[in-house]
């Protein structure tokens, strides 16, 4: 079997397979390979500086409040009458900007009553309220 003939009497297909350019290729490979391990390794020594600081304790209490289903609104198990709840929430604000509110509703309450829950806290000046999907933490919640 010649590669390089002109024969036309031998027109079978060539049954064997060409790997010089996969070797080609493979070494390719190798060789960038070879070229870049050390650069991804290289690494710069720097000397940080060592402070130590002392730990801040958080005593934040979140605001934790309960929609109920038959329209009670509870503030860790006690009622909370509606009406009093924006200035609950600016006294709120007044002491810590930060506070969190964290809303617990039955699944049967209407939006529009957590939509105003949360109106009454943003309009107090607190940003950071949850809805709280699971684990409620006042016994009137059904559990």
């Amino acid at each position: 079997m010649a590669f390089g003939s002109f024969n036309q009497q031998d027109a079978a297909p060539m049954a064997e397979i060409n790997t010089t350019p996969l070797v080609d290729v493979m070494l390719v490979l190798l060789v960038v390979f070879i070229v870049t391990a050390p650069v991804m390794t290289h690494a710069v020594r720097v000397e940080l500086p060592k402070a130590t600081a002392a730990v801040v304790e958080q005593n934040k209490q979140p605001i934790r409040l309960t929609l109920q289903a038959d329209g009670g609104l509870l503030d860790e198990q006690q009622l909370v009458d509606p009406a009093s709840l924006d200035a609950r929430f600016a006294a709120a604000f007044a002491a810590d900007p930060l506070t969190e509110v964290h809303l617990y509703a039955d699944k049967t309450v209407q939006y529009e009553r957590i939509a105003q829950t949360m109106a009454a806290a943003q309009r107090a000046g607190l940003t950071r309220i949850g809805l709280m999907t699971s684990g409620e933490p006042t016994a009137a919640s059904g559990k």
